[in-house]
């Protein structure tokens, strides 16, 4: 497969695909403030999709007792860990700490999503077969093909989505229908190929910078069909400000200037 190309998984066609990698070479990383009300559901889900995998909280000390309720689950769940920072520090900061401390283990696949669950845990193992299947390095969620969707979703951010989407599609030329959306899979040795400090966006402009940066790797990409729904618990923390910042990062990007 060409470095760059993006292959579409059809609506179905993960039951056909080869059986999941060993559960436990799986990483599910969540990156978190203020979202105690969704991980109980959102653990439970992914054990029922994923059982074995493993789960990397990376929390900024969320006042609403985020981070100990995963220290509680610790002790009954083996496969749970917690990256607790200092305060809120940015998502691309939280994703690029997570990433390091996935690259520090053993691990084969990567595995990102919203912890609002705004992303369906029923759809991490079509990722993850899709990945494998498809002997490609990344596999992205999308919200824009055939068989995805965004029900119930606010219009303003249905309309920051789509214009962060086709800024990106225009400028950075991604074989991408959805750069904006976090749920991915990552093969982890792709990821070991980056130069994590070269990624410096502190915000929601590291989700296209990362891909920029595989790409420039010869990453190959692939797209699955998502439902993108609105968050279960708590309130969206996306706003017009960080869809601003965003597009600056990808404009500096397209012109080959990472500093943020």
């Amino acid at each position: 497969m060409r470095a760059g190309r993006a292959v579409t998984m059809p609506t179905g066609q993960a039951n056909s695909l080869p059986s999941v990698t060993t559960p436990s070479s799986v990483l599910v990383l969540l990156c978190t403030y203020n979202e105690l009300g969704n991980l109980p559901k959102l653990f439970a889900e992914i054990d029922r999709y994923m059982p074995a995998a493993s789960i990397l909280v990376v929390d900024d000390n969320s006042p609403d007792g985020t981070w100990q309720w995963v220290q509680q689950r610790q002790t009954e769940r083996p496969a749970t860990h917690l990256l607790k920072r200092s305060g809120k520090l940015g998502l691309g900061t939280a994703l690029r700490d997570g990433i390091q401390w996935c690259l520090d283990r053993d691990f084969d696949f990567l595995v990102n999503l919203d912890a609002d669950l705004s992303h369906d845990p029923a759809s991490i193992p079509a990722l993850v077969k899709a990945c494998q299947g498809e002997q490609v390095d990344v596999a992205v969620g999308t919200r824009y093909l055939e068989g995805g969707s965004s029900p119930g979703l606010a219009p303003h951010r249905k309309l920051i989505s789509r214009m962060l989407n086709s800024y990106a599609n225009r400028m950075l030329r991604l074989p991408l229908t959805d750069c904006s959306g976090s749920f991915r899979c990552y093969r982890v040795s792709k990821l070991r190929e980056l130069n994590l400090h070269d990624l410096q966006c502190p915000g929601y402009g590291f989700l296209e910078e990362i891909l920029v940066a595989l790409k420039k790797q010869g990453a190959t990409f692939t797209e699955v069909p998502i439902t993108f729904d609105c968050r279960y618990a708590g309130k969206s923390k996306l706003s017009w400000k960080d869809a601003l910042g965003a597009l600056q990062v990808i404009h500096r990007l397209a012109f080959g200037k990472t500093k943020n």
